[in-house]
């Protein structure tokens, strides 16, 4: 992974024309962005105050969990953290596990514990996120920073990244337009814990009016259709139809799908092909700005995951 240099000069591209209404909001090109300013602040701390460290925890040989966390450990090399990754055998006890994270909490050289999902059936998931430290939480997910977030106290709290790299596009998408995120109508549908919830949190700390919608809410058409902003987190293949959104507002797509493509691959097997949670094409000629899927917002899931590391490596020295 080779770091942007020219970090001003990749932000003027991270929105372009799409040649439809709408303008491309380019998550990869932002993440590239991001990760440029966590390696320039990485290297103006050496000597001076600790290395961020990250600690990246697999357990068993999930082969997508192995891809991601692969990306999560390369990432935190590039951009200079003190980078350690654990690949634990699938018959790892909870025990054996509880015991290396309470290892990684008492690390001084680690600011950052990730343990990837999902885990085994055998090993309680809630029981070891809620183990690591609130303060090593860079995914997000311990209730401590999750009840940090509910009340506004972003100085203190660690962001689930999903949603902070969603903020990120967003607040970028309306400096391109000219609008403000104060008094608009935002309509974040999904409710679960990771994104719709964090991602609401977010959006009223810019003091965005907002609605949590979701696959059982009554006229959902007429909830999406009002809103200037829309963030789709349900995990269902283009549920939000373009028709939907209102002229003129920014669409981020949070979700990713794998639908069926067309044909066979070499090997004979039917094509897929991934889409959001967004019928992206009909919504092109609609929306103000858009996400695209891939490369949207999945690219800035692990720059914040970066950012996040760096910022809890900063709140230790503080």
């Amino acid at each position: 992974m080779a770091l942007a240099t020219d970090a001003a000069g990749l932000e003027k591209n991270i929105l372009r024309p799409s040649g439809e209404k709408a303008l491309l909001i380019d998550g990869k090109i932002a993440s590239e962005v991001v990760l440029a300013e966590v390696a320039a602040e990485t290297a103006a701390r050496a000597g001076k105050k600790s290395q961020p460290g990250l600690a990246v925890i697999l357990v068993g040989e999930n082969p997508a969990s192995q891809v991601y966390v692969r990306s999560k450990s390369k990432a935190a090399k590039t951009v200079g953290f003190h980078s350690v990754q654990y690949d634990l055998p699938e018959a790892t006890s909870e025990d054996e596990l509880l015991k290396l994270i309470d290892q990684l909490n008492a690390d001084p050289k680690i600011h950052g514990i990730l343990v990837q999902l999902p885990l085994p059936p055998a090993i309680n998931s809630t029981r070891v996120l809620e183990r690591v430290s609130p303060l090593k939480d860079v995914d997000g997910f311990h209730p401590f920073n999750a009840g940090l977030l509910s009340i506004g106290d972003l100085d203190r709290a660690l962001v689930p990244c999903t949603p902070a790299g969603s903020l990120v596009l967003l607040e970028k998408a309306a400096k391109a337009l000219g609008v403000s995120l104060a008094g608009a109508d935002a309509v974040v549908v999904g409710r679960s814990n990771i994104v719709g919830k964090p991602m609401a949190q977010l959006l009223l700390s810019r003091n965005a009016t907002v609605t949590v919608a979701h696959s059982r809410s009554r006229d959902l058409p007429a909830i999406v259709g009002r809103a200037d902003i829309v963030v789709a987190a349900v995990g269902r293949p283009e549920m939000v139809l373009g028709e939907w959104i209102k002229p003129g507002a920014i669409v981020i797509d949070v979700g990713i799908n794998r639908v069926p493509g067309e044909g066979v691959d070499a090997q004979g097997r039917p094509k897929s092909r991934l889409v959001g949670d967004v019928a992206f094409k009909a919504a092109l000629s609609r929306a103000g700005a858009i996400t695209p899927v891939p490369g949207g917002v999945g690219p800035m899931t692990i720059a914040m995951l970066m950012a996040n590391t760096l910022r809890a490596a900063k709140l230790a020295s503080a």
